[in-house]
C-alpha cells in the first residue's frame, strides 16, 4: 500500500505539473486555441478543465491510499521541512 501511495502522490504532482505547462503554452500560443469567434475548441478545453480535475481526483486516491497504508495524518500546522 506504501507503493500505490507514492504512486499517485508522485502521479498528482505530475498533473499538476502538466496542468501548469499547459496553461504556460495556452498564454504563449492563445490564438492556435481559439476559433475564429474567439471560443475555446474542444480539445483546449478538455485539456484545461481535464488535467486539474484528475489531480485533484487523484489527490483523493492518494489520501485512500494513505488511510489504507496505516501513514499518520499531518498534524495540523506540522512543519513539512523536516
Amino acid at each position: 500500500m506504501k507503493a500505490a501511495w507514492v504512486t499517485f502522490r508522485i502521479l498528482r504532482l505530475g498533473l499538476w505539473l502538466a496542468a501548469g505547462a499547459y496553461y504556460v503554452h495556452f498564454f504563449m500560443n492563445r490564438p492556435d486555441h481559439l476559433t475564429p469567434f474567439g471560443h475555446l475548441l474542444r480539445t483546449t478545453e478538455l485539456w484545461m478543465f481535464g488535467l486539474p480535475l484528475a489531480a485533484v481526483f487523484t489527490g483523493f486516491l492518494e489520501l485512500m491510499m494513505r488511510e489504507r497504508a496505516g501513514l499518520p495524518r499531518p498534524a495540523l500546522g506540522r512543519n513539512w521541512a523536516g
